[in-house]
């Protein structure tokens, strides 16, 4: 100790015990004001009348199997702006931190930092008056080992007594398909990545197989998240179906997925069930663009390609000569379109819903850059959590029902009429909605698989 002050370098392992976490590695900056905790599965709660919040921890980095189930007293929720600029709401709790003989309470957000590399961010608000920083030095307090480490956290330690699940997508790196494979790893199965470029399959009606990269046949998977881009739909469909041949369960089938990308069938499907969607038109013929504009109200209107996605080949069009430009231009490149009526009083927002196995886990509030009237996250558009109402909820769940998925973003919009259902997407990004809510959502899928299964986790 230095002036009464401890030395710390930019790395280091502490200790909090009230919340039992023997020791964590940390990033010691002094240019960050607040602390901050990985943390997943975050929940508030009463206790004795006061305001606690339970979550869970992954305390070691690039180890999904060791997991601890904490609790703290709430101290706040805050707005909370990352590193990379995006803005959130965390949780703030206040506890204990343990160095050696000595303690001292400090305050700590509570994120997921799956994608960062350290379980925690020590700030200088838990430093103050207290430490002194060495940048050039890291572990000044001691260092944990990989066998120490197992020793400490033995009793957290997961069995690999699992299902095997492969993922399949096209990119591994994407945060969706990567916080999938974590999700199913901390929960103790086994997880595999299976690029859809890479599968090839053998149609027989006696052995049929699904082939990848060399020759190896994939066979005894118990279960496949199809995780398929609009561009590969057609192919991506037909390895599920392959799968779903050999007696595989998909999350979502097939079928499903197959009539959830054709926007009009979806549409015509949904209004079956007596889902509202905001007046749309469907044409073949430049003939009908007049009628068809006057169909849907009038300018301004939105014209959207049917294979468009995240907001892509969707165009608004402010005037009648503008509409007809556009339409007409969309179908000299031979191109299915949809003309809808444009929602003014939404302002540019809308709601997703993430319905999983007949449930609305998580909602957020989309709202789209100025001057845009998409709110698609790609695009730039902004996500913060939102409670949706009841019509909202029986809405979404009701959409996801009609399109036979199990898992679904169900996207809303809030009109004058009521709300109104725009789209269900049958491999919806979770980057925006986790971030913004907290919520393991990921988590969420794998359990919808176990549930399958009829396996009993925690």
């Amino acid at each position: 100790m230095s002036q009464n002050k401890f030395i710390f370098g930019s790395e280091e392992w502490f200790s909090f015990p009230d919340l039992g976490i023997p020791t964590i590695k940390a990033r010691v900056d002094s240019g960050a004001k607040t602390s901050a905790l990985h943390a997943i599965n975050i929940t508030p709660f009463l206790k004795d009348g006061a305001n606690w919040v339970k979550f869970d921890i992954n305390p070691i980095q690039n180890n999904l199997k060791t997991v601890l189930h904490c609790e703290a007293p709430l101290v706040d929720k805050r707005i909370v702006k990352s590193s990379s600029g995006f803005r959130e709401q965390r949780y703030v709790i206040q506890t204990t931190l343990d160095i050696g003989t000595d303690s001292w309470p400090i305050e700590m957000t509570l994120t997921n930092r799956d994608s960062m590399g350290f379980r925690m961010l020590l700030g200088r608000e838990a430093m103050s008056g207290r430490v002194l920083v060495d940048p050039e030095q890291i572990y000044m307090l001691g260092q944990s080992t990989t066998d120490n480490l197992k020793e400490i956290y033995k009793d957290a330690e997961k069995a690999d007594s699992g299902l095997r699940i492969g993922v399949l997508a096209s990119n591994p790196e994407l945060y969706s398909n990567k916080r999938i494979m974590e999700a199913g790893e901390m929960r103790g199965h086994e997880m595999h990545f299976l690029s859809i470029k890479e599968c090839y399959m053998k149609l027989d009606a006696t052995k049929p197989q699904i082939h990848y990269r060399g020759g190896k046949i994939l066979n005894e998977f118990d279960a496949i998240i199809p995780r398929i881009r609009p561009s590969i739909t057609f192919y991506g469909c037909a390895l599920t179906r392959q799968f779903e041949a050999l007696k595989v369960y998909c999350l979502n089938s097939s079928t499903a997925i197959t009539q959830s990308r054709d926007k009009l069938f979806s549409l015509q499907l949904l209004l079956n069930h007596g889902i509202e969607i905001p007046t749309t038109g469907f044409a073949n013929s430049p003939l009908d663009t007049d009628d068809l504009i006057k169909m849907v109200g009038g300018p301004p209107l939105i014209v959207k390609l049917l294979e468009g996605t995240q907001g892509k080949g969707v165009v608004i069009a402010e005037t009648k000569k503008a509409a007809e430009s556009v339409i007409n231009a969309f179908k000299s490149l031979n191109a299915n379109i949809l003309v809808q009526e444009f929602i003014k009083e939404a302002n540019g927002k809308d709601i997703r819903c993430f319905v999983i196995d007949g449930k609305v886990v998580a909602a957020i509030q989309r709202e789209a850059l100025p001057g845009e009237f998409r709110a698609n996250i790609h695009l730039g558009g902004t996500a913060s959590i939102i409670k949706p109402t009841a019509e909202e909820k029986r809405i979404a769940i009701k959409a996801a029902k009609a399109m036979d998925l199990k898992v679904a973003g169900v996207d809303i919009i809030r009109s004058s009429k009521g709300p109104l259902l725009l789209e269900v997407n049958s491999s919806p990004g979770l980057e925006g909605i986790e971030n913004a809510t907290n919520k393991d959502i990921a988590g969420e899928m794998i359990k919808a698989i176990e549930k399958n299964f009829k396996l009993n986790k925690n």
